[in-house]
């Protein structure tokens, strides 16, 4: 059985989650790792989390999760001032740190290192995102660095196919919408293989196909990804 016959068949086996935009996503083992510290904050055994994976894999959809989940705020931290951090953390019960290898080097490695001070003391948490695991963040502050080895890591996987069918599947049905195999299998040769990729390829294909009043065919749906490239 091919993935995109197994996504057909299984679509509503993978665990449906509310996301922040009200939608819901699948849990599947490419995100399970990182779900699954979702849900178990505030019991962390640490007030620092740092999650990693390569572009297009969910992170940034992930994130908004936590924030639905835990009230967070996603802060700035090349822009964050020294001065300012004991009062955001002090009115938010947690942070979300997006793309922190991008701070190496940078006078944002001591905000950082001041940041989680503050948030241990204060008993507030922090999500970190980045595209690699801390060990592989090229930060140069020593103290930093010793802090950052101490975070506990989770890693999400980049999607394989049968999810990627089946959020396909799942997508276009939340629109009630079924469509034929071929239709799926001309999607994902084409598409940017990633969440958001896949979500930003629906959606236009849909809003053209309710522009136009047409059917969803894949004359259609060449045309739109021709646009979208």
């Amino acid at each position: 059985m091919n993935s995109v016959n197994q996504a057909r068949q299984f679509t509503l086996d993978f665990e449906h989650r509310p996301s922040f935009s009200g939608d819901d996503f699948l849990v599947a083992p490419a995100n399970r790792t990182v779900i699954d510290w979702i849900d178990r904050w505030p019991d962390w055994p640490n007030p620092a989390l740092a999650i990693s994976g390569p572009r297009g894999s969910g992170k940034t959809h992930l994130t908004h999760v936590f924030i639905s989940h835990s009230n967070a705020t996603s802060v700035d931290l090349k822009n964050l001032k020294t001065t300012e951090i004991r009062p955001i953390v002090l009115d938010h019960p947690a942070l979300v740190l997006d793309d922190i290898e991008e701070i190496a080097g940078t006078e944002a490695e001591e905000t950082l290192f001041h940041l989680l001070n503050v948030v241990r003391e204060e008993s507030c948490f922090v999500l970190l995102t980045a595209n690699a695991p801390p060990a592989r963040w090229t930060v140069e502050l020593p103290d930093l660095r010793s802090r950052l080895n101490a975070i506990p890591h989770a890693a999400i996987e980049l999607p394989d196919d049968t999810l990627m069918a089946a959020l396909v599947v799942k997508l276009f049905r939340d629109r009630q919408l079924r469509i034929d195999t071929s239709i799926v299998d001309y999607i994902l040769a084409r598409a940017e293989r990633s969440f958001d990729g896949i979500r930003a390829t629906i959606t236009q294909i849909d809003a053209t196909a309710l522009r136009e009043r047409r059917n969803i065919t894949i004359p259609l749906i060449r045309r739109v990804l021709d646009d979208m490239n």
